[in-house]
């Protein structure tokens, strides 16, 4: 393909977010989240990259069966556990420990027992409202996993639905809440992953014998409202595009479906090989910052399925050719996520299969 838009992933970025967050984790056994193609970056990527991670957490046993085809020999955790009874031989063939967070997980393997091996691990609701056990049933339900034959119980996992510095305090579910909800279960035998990233950076009184780290692996920040600079991380993927031609226009003349952009000025625009069809939201609004040839150049125009428009009126260095990046070293992914009301998270799942990948193994 020889379109001119392409997804650049840096491996030595992948690795060196691995190293601080083996830091922060403070001697505590690192979990490296890969679910949804490792957020964008690539499995394979992401097998090689963390190679010294303690385990790979992620959503699916086919996703399992393919970090194993990549050379993954440690531990695998799947997420959300097992959907169906049907995985479960699969689930102890390549040696995958399940999330168990429902009765109806319970049932399912007590009518396909005994197992050989197969290693769980009890998922608290501590006020997230979305899996688990509430607190006070872990050791009835770590009972009565326990007296199934060939399940072992390794040990309780929670999410916290709010560990960012930045979240207003109150509600129903802040950190503290969750934490103290989490304590409640008392010393128990086996592991306890509490911390996801944010709480890993910034909670360390959280604990545990193991943390989940997700996006920070990926160089962008768990809060949006504190930098990956300030985190010491580095941007894993750089999205960009080329210039693929040039209108000058006149004051008044306007850009794009819907004229919702029109030049208060003589200008001149660059079209870019990027829409919303290669997972640029049209949602972004006027304004939002683009990089090219070493300086910003705002979006302008509502961004079509395979094009978008930017003002290069200020720099006459931008021609057909130049490459502008979307998101990446000089544009991070939360601050053009955040103008079109997400998260980086969805941008950097949602980049769409006909954007070229390349892999930067420097």
């Amino acid at each position: 393909m020889t379109r001119p838009i392409i997804v650049t992933i840096h491996k030595k970025a992948l690795r060196h977010n691995f190293q601080v967050v083996r830091k922060a984790a403070g001697g505590r056994a690192v979990w490296a989240v890969v679910k949804a193609n490792a957020y964008g970056h690539g499995l394979r990527n992401a097998v090689e990259a963390f190679s010294e991670a303690d385990g790979l957490a992620l959503l699916e046993v086919s996703e399992a069966v393919r970090a194993r085809e990549c050379g993954w020999t440690k531990r695998i955790l799947l997420l959300e556990g097992f959907f169906s009874q049907k995985e479960l031989p699969e689930i102890e063939q390549h040696e995958v420990e399940t999330i168990v967070h429902s009765a109806w997980m319970i049932d399912v393997l007590k009518r396909n027992a005994p197992f050989k091996n197969l290693r769980c691990h009890i998922k608290i609701n501590t006020g997230m409202n979305r899996l688990g056990f509430r607190p006070e049933e872990y050791q009835a339900v770590v009972r009565e996993l326990s007296a199934i034959a060939g399940v072992t119980v390794c040990g309780a996992v929670t999410h916290f639905a709010n560990a960012e510095p930045t979240y207003t305090k109150g509600g129903p579910a802040t950190f503290e809440k969750q934490l103290d909800r989490m304590s409640s279960i008392g010393s128990t035998q086996g592991e306890k992953c509490l911390a996801n990233s944010a709480a890993t950076l910034f909670h360390p009184e959280v604990g545990g014998d193991a943390v989940r780290a997700g996006v920070i692996l990926y160089g962008a920040s768990p809060d949006s409202n504190i930098s990956e600079r300030e985190l010491h991380v580095r941007p894993a993927m750089t999205f960009s595009a080329k210039i693929i031609a040039i209108q000058n226009i006149q004051a008044g003349d306007a850009v794009g479906y819907g004229s919702r952009w029109i030049a208060s000025r003589p200008s001149r625009i660059a079209v870019v090989a990027c829409g919303y069809a290669d997972g640029y939201p049209r949602s972004m609004p006027n304004g939002a910052p683009t990089w090219v040839e070493g300086k910003i150049a705002p979006l302008v125009g509502a961004t079509s399925m395979d094009m978008l428009e930017i003002d290069v009126t200020d720099v006459p260095e931008a021609t057909v050719g130049s490459i502008v990046e979307l998101w990446g070293e000089h544009i991070p992914v939360n601050q053009v996520a955040k103008l079109c009301g997400t998260i980086g998270y969805e941008l950097l799942c949602a980049l769409a299969p006909r954007v070229n990948v390349r892999v930067d193994e420097e």
